[in-house]
C-alpha cells in the first residue's frame, strides 16, 4: 500500500509539474487549484461573505481603476522598499491566512520558505497549522505576528511572549473579525475550521485523489498548533475547531489595543481598518501601521472595496505611519494602482494561496514570480523606476 502511494505521489508531482509550467497568470493558478482541491476546501479558499458583494468588488474595483502609460521614462526598475527597518526585494508580504495545511502538507512552512526565497515579508495567523516556533526556525526575511484578540487578556499574552521569544519583528491585531462573517459556501457543507464528514463530501474526497493522498491520507492532517499550548497536545481537531469557535470576542476596545501596545515593543499594525477615522484612532492608541482589509470580503459584505477607501485613509494619516492594503491583489497592476494611491505595499492572500494549493512551495514561487513580472513590466510601462515614484499622478482621475 505504501509503495502505491509513494508511485501515485512520484507521478502526481510529475503531472502537476507539467501543468505549472503552462500557467503565466494567478488566474492560472486559481484554475490548478479548483481542480485539485476538494468542493468544501476550494470554497473556504475562494468564498467570501453572503451574495459575496464585497469579495467581487475588491477585484472590480482594481480593474475599473486606469494607469496613464508615460514613454522614455528610463529602462531600470530598483523594487526594493524599507518598511519598519527592514529591507524587502519588493513591496509585497505574504499576509496572514489560516488553515494552509488544507492545501497542501505543511502549507504554513512552504509559504515562509518561498518568501524567504523571494526576500519580502511573511505574516502568519493564529490560525495557522504550523506553530510560531516552526516557521521562525525556518525563514530569515522580517517574519510577522498576526494576533486574533480571542478570549480572555492571557491569551494574547500568552502568544505575545512566544511571538516575543522567536524573535517577530511586528505584530498585527486583526480587529475586523471579532463576529464571525457569514460564510455560505462553508455553511453549504457544514465546514467550521474541520471538516466534518459527509456522505457528498466522502465522495468528492474520492473523486480528487491528488489532495486525498498528499493531504487527507499523508499523516499530516492540518492542526492549530498554535493553540494545542492552550489545549494540550492531545487535543482532538474537533475540540482545537471548538475552541477556535468558542474564542470571538466582540468586546475587545480601543482600551485593549493601548494595552497591547504597551506589551509589545516592536512596531505595531491594526488590520481591518476602513475608514479614516478609525486609522486616526488605531495611530492614538499606539499603531505604528494601519493595514487597510475587509478580510477579503469574508466579514462584512457591502463592504466597499479595499482600493476604494484606501485613499481618504492615507489622505487621513498625512504620511504619519505606513499604510499597507490588501484584499483583490491578482496583477502586478494591481499593486502598481495599491500603491500609486498610496500604499506603501500589499499584503497578499488568495494570490498565493492558489500557488500553494496548485503545487506547494513550487506554486507559491511561480504565483511571487508572475507578480513580480508584472509589476517590473508595468513600471516600466508607465515610467517608473523605484515604488518611491510613485503617485495619484499615474491614475487616471475619474
Amino acid at each position: 500500500m505504501r509503495r502505491c502511494t509513494d508511485r501515485w505521489a512520484t507521478l502526481s508531482a510529475s503531472v502537476n509539474d507539467m501543468r505549472l509550467k503552462r500557467a503565466y497568470k494567478i488566474d492560472h493558478l486559481r484554475d490548478m487549484a479548483k481542480a485539485r482541491l476538494p468542493r468544501v476546501v476550494f470554497d473556504y479558499l475562494d468564498g467570501g461573505a453572503e451574495d459575496e458583494v464585497t469579495l467581487k468588488a475588491n477585484r472590480a474595483a482594481y480593474e475599473g481603476l486606469r494607469l496613464i502609460p508615460r514613454i522614455l521614462g528610463g529602462g531600470r526598475v530598483d523594487l526594493e522598499t524599507e518598511l519598519f527597518g527592514h529591507k524587502l526585494a519588493a513591496p509585497m508580504i505574504i499576509g496572514p491566512t489560516g488553515l494552509n495545511g488544507l492545501y497542501w502538507p505543511d502549507g504554513d512552512l512552504e509559504l515562509a520558505r518561498s518568501s524567504s526565497a523571494a526576500g519580502i515579508g511573511f505574516a502568519m495567523s493564529t490560525a495557522s497549522n504550523a506553530s510560531i516556533e516552526e516557521v521562525a526556525r525556518d525563514i530569515g526575511v522580517p517574519f510577522w505576528f498576526q494576533l486574533y484578540p480571542w478570549g480572555n487578556p492571557d491569551f494574547s499574552e500568552r502568544l505575545l511572549d512566544r511571538a516575543e521569544a522567536a524573535n517577530c519583528s511586528a505584530i498585527i491585531i486583526t480587529v475586523d473579525s471579532l463576529v464571525g462573517g457569514k460564510r455560505e459556501r462553508d455553511l453549504h457543507h457544514g465546514f467550521s475550521h474541520e471538516i466534518r464528514m459527509s456522505a457528498p463530501i466522502i465522495v468528492d474526497g474520492l473523486l480528487h485523489p491528488r489532495w486525498l493522498t498528499s493531504v487527507w491520507l499523508s499523516g499530516k492532517k492540518p492542526r492549530f498548533k498554535n493553540l494545542t499550548n492552550f489545549l494540550g497536545e492531545g487535543a482532538t481537531d474537533r475540540q482545537l475547531a471548538e475552541f477556535t469557535r468558542a474564542q470571538r470576542n466582540p468586546q475587545f476596545s480601543w482600551d485593549d489595543v493601548a494595552l497591547i501596545r504597551s506589551r509589545w515593543k516592536g512596531p505595531l499594525l491594526v488590520k481591518g481598518v476602513m475608514c479614516a477615522a478609525d486609522a486616526i484612532r488605531a495611530r492614538e492608541s499606539g499603531a505604528d501601521g494601519i493595514i487597510v482589509s475587509n478580510h477579503g470580503g469574508r466579514q462584512l459584505d457591502g463592504a466597499p472595496a479595499t482600493i476604494k477607501v484606501l485613499g481618504d485613509v492615507v489622505d487621513g494619516l498625512h504620511g504619519s505611519i505606513p499604510v499597507l492594503v490588501d484584499g483583490g491583489v491578482r496583477r502586478g497592476t494591481d499593486i502598481v494602482k495599491a500603491l500609486a494611491t498610496g500604499a506603501k505595499a500589499v499584503l497578499l492572500g488568495r494570490a498565493t494561496l492558489y500557488g500553494l494549493a496548485a503545487g506547494g512551495r513550487k506554486g507559491v514561487d511561480l504565483a511571487l514570480s508572475i507578480l513580480l513580472d508584472e509589476l517590473q513590466r508595468t513600471m516600466l510601462l508607465i515610467g517608473c523606476e523605484s515604488p518611491s515614484q510613485l503617485g495619484r499622478q499615474h491614475l487616471l482621475q475619474p
